[in-house]
């Protein structure tokens, strides 16, 4: 009976998980989808635990309560900070996934290599493998959206990195493929260990040459890892749930980094190795580029004529944590009677959605966000443009410059607008390494600053103003 109401439990879990993802796919749902993903992970949990041959309660009790201790600060970080929490997510799935596989090749080795079958310890290989890259690509993933000091943003190259990089990954599955032909051999002391060890330099590795603003590709990557991990696991444990939830973890992550690659005109390869990001040194021309800049008054008289003002967020307003005030501009904008949109660049900020959940927690109606498709055909409309933090994403450089890198790459028109306004806390280059072209623009005017005590400047301006629009 037991059997039967945990294999029910398990497709009633993998049902909800399913529909979690999908009701995911809109805000209106979105919250559904939570709620499912957590049941289902409740489900699948009390169906695994009621199951007979599960003897030791005290160590899982032990392991849900320290679950609860990390997990709840972790769940209470400001929403800036969601894509570092989400790398540390991803480390913890891996940590978990190679741990497993760890403990069942030595619980299994020990008790005579007949339990030990090809099949499984290529599972066991697999899973080890992809959890403990994932656990140190991960962790470094979360240090670099961190800007730890000693961690560098900008992408570390040097000599064969890539070549390097290759024989690594092929040295550890080199002693997978010796554990699998016979997994308790002469060399299984040293090959075990060396596997892991080799896994956790490659991750290292892996998220060295990558920069920072690459992270919300590089995230969904080591979310796929992770889930193949999960799937590794599932066939050493037997456990179709574990394969189903793994499988869908992975799809998800690698349909979702295909769509980001897209946005940006990059391929897998470009964002893993192509050291992206390094600055480029600026060409002599013997001229000096000078930006135009504008007072916090001048800049508010003009959102005052304007009809319609499209907002362009970037990661410069996340760092400032600036969407508060930003929605206090919003609303001295909208009571003027003038028509405000939020311009939506697929991978603006430091993961997928970043710009979107910020304006969300600030109360921004969701129907006046409006994705880059979309927008651009109205921006030769816009009176005004209000970039925030916002840098590569509206490079019109990336329409004509060939030498550039990030040619190609969809932009949100920023420059059509009939004016722009540009909020920077400096001078210096954004990710891609280069000058943004659009701030030398007649029409651009800089307006130097964190972005939070900007834009409260500007809100201010316009509240102590008179008469309606």
């Amino acid at each position: 009976m037991t059997h039967h109401i945990v294999q029910l439990s398990y497709v009633l879990a993998a049902i909800l998980f399913i529909f979690s993802l999908y009701w995911m796919n809109d805000p209106k749902t979105a919250r559904r989808g939570v709620f499912a993903g957590i049941f289902a992970m409740f489900l699948a949990v009390v169906s695994t635990w009621i199951q007979p041959g599960i003897i030791h309660h005290d160590w899982i009790l032990v392991a849900i309560v320290l679950g609860f201790v990390v997990g709840i600060p972790l769940a209470m970080v400001p929403l800036t900070a969601v894509p570092q929490r989400t790398a540390l997510s991803h480390a913890f799935g891996g940590l978990a996934a190679g741990l497993v596989g760890a403990a069942k090749y030595y619980l299994w080795s020990g008790e005579g290599s007949e339990q030990l079958t090809t099949f499984r310890m290529t599972a066991i290989v697999a899973e080890v493998i992809l959890g403990f890259l994932t656990l140190t690509g991960s962790l470094l993933a979360a240090g670099k959206l961190q800007e730890i000091k000693w961690i560098p943003q900008r992408p570390v190259t040097y000599p064969l990195q890539n070549v390097s990089n290759i024989l690594l990954l092929l040295a550890a599955v080199g002693l997978g493929a010796l554990l699998v032909m016979d997994p308790t051999g002469p060399w299984a002391k040293f090959a075990f260990p060396g596997i892991i060890v080799l896994a956790m330099i490659f991750g290292v590795l892996l998220i060295i040459p990558i920069g920072g603003a690459d992270m919300p590709t590089v995230i969904s990557i080591l979310n796929s890892y992770a889930g193949l991990a999960a799937v590794a696991m599932g066939f050493v444990l037997d456990n179709k749930l574990l394969i189903v939830a793994g499988a869908l973890d992975g799809s998800s992550g690698l349909i979702l980094s295909i769509i980001m690659c897209r946005a940006m005109n990059r391929s897998f390869t470009n964002v893993l190795f192509g050291a992206f990001g390094q600055v480029t040194a600026a060409k002599a021309d013997g001229e000096e580029r000078v930006y135009k800049s504008e007072t916090i008054e001048g800049a508010a008289q003009v959102l005052e004529q304007a009809e319609l003002v499209v907002i362009i967020p970037g990661y410069g307003m996340a760092v400032a944590q600036a969407q508060n005030r930003v929605r206090e501009l919003y609303d001295q904008l909208v009571k003027r009677g003038i028509t405000v949109k939020f311009a939506i660049h697929p991978v603006a900020g430091r993961m997928p959605g970043h710009m979107n959940v910020l304006l969300a927690d600030a109360d921004i109606p969701y129907n006046d966000l409006v994705e880059m498709d979309e927008i651009n055909s109205d921006m030769p409309q816009c009176d005004v443009a209000l970039v925030i933090g916002a840098n590569d994403v509206v490079n019109p450089a990336a329409r004509y410059d060939k030498s550039t890198p990030i040619y190609g790459m969809p932009i949100i028109n920023a420059d059509k607008a009939k004016t722009v306004f540009a909020i920077k806390r400096s001078k210096n280059p954004g990710f891609a390494g280069i000058d943004n072209e659009l701030y030398f623009q007649d029409n651009t005017f800089m307006l130097f600053g964190d972005a939070k005590a900007v834009v409260g400047d500007l809100a201010k301006q316009l509240s102590g103003g008179s008469g309606m629009h």
